[in-house]
């Protein structure tokens, strides 16, 4: 039941913890830790879950009355780099392919010239081998980043932080999926008044419909079914 999940409700700024799992949660991975056991004990078991989504800010407020506010992976993208700038910290970008990761880094040392960056590109497949998992964790852990940003889209990159959590001497680790593609510049984000409406994921629909068709419009009503069943549920156990 997405109930069960603690979602964050507070500012950004409010997360004090020196090391942390931040995971988002919006209907696309709630449908998928229905079906996947180790995804959903990562968004369970992560320190901190924001609202990615206002179709679970809206859940939610049907469901437990909680008003939260969308907290959009980009936000928390912004924060934490902006927090780095200030401290003259250091960042690891895991994830995404060696062009989108030197636009990252070309954009970093501009923006945030006070942030020290490394970055690593896994390789593209289905399932990380032992080697594959021991080269991340060394070269993250030689660096050892105040903030480490996953971004191997959901679900890979909740469960590879998850799994190896424990082994990363890091402080803050960031699973933000597309940020890395809209901060590169590679996709747009969608203009900020669609932000404010709840549209964003329309316009990433409309962009891209034959990719985000099944995600959008199949994954909408697989979510709104779940919704009903938990409200019924809800209802009778009064």
């Amino acid at each position: 039941m997405i109930s069960q999940f603690t979602l964050y409700s507070n500012t950004l700024g409010d997360i004090n913890l020196k090391k942390a799992l931040i995971c988002t949660l919006n209907a696309h991975s709630y449908n998928i830790s229905k079906i996947d056991n180790v995804y959903r004990d990562a968004l369970l078991n992560s320190e901190v879950l924001i609202p990615d989504g206002i179709s679970v800010v809206l859940a939610m407020r049907w469901l437990t009355g909680q008003r939260l506010k969308k907290i959009a992976g980009a936000d928390l993208f912004d924060y934490e780099m902006n927090k780095l700038q200030k401290s003259g910290g250091k960042c690891f970008f895991l994830g995404s392919s060696e062009i989108t990761l030197k636009k990252i880094k070309d954009r970093v040392a501009i923006e945030y010239p006070g942030i020290s960056v490394a970055s690593y590109s896994p390789p593209f497949k289905p399932i990380f081998s032992e080697e594959d998992n021991n080269v991340m964790i060394d070269l993250i852990n030689n660096f050892s980043p105040d903030v480490l940003m996953v971004g191997m889209t959901a679900p890979k990159q909740e469960k590879w932080a998850y799994q190896h959590y424990q082994n990363l001497q890091v402080g803050h680790v960031c699973c933000i999926g597309a940020v890395f593609d809209f901060y590169a510049g590679t996709i747009n984000r969608a203009p900020q008044w669609m932000i404010n409406s709840g549209l964003e994921w329309f316009y990433r629909f409309a962009k891209e419909p034959k990719r985000m068709w099944r995600r959008y419009l199949l994954g909408n009503v697989i979510f709104t079914f779940h919704l009903i069943k938990e409200k019924f549920f809800l209802v009778c156990k009064r």
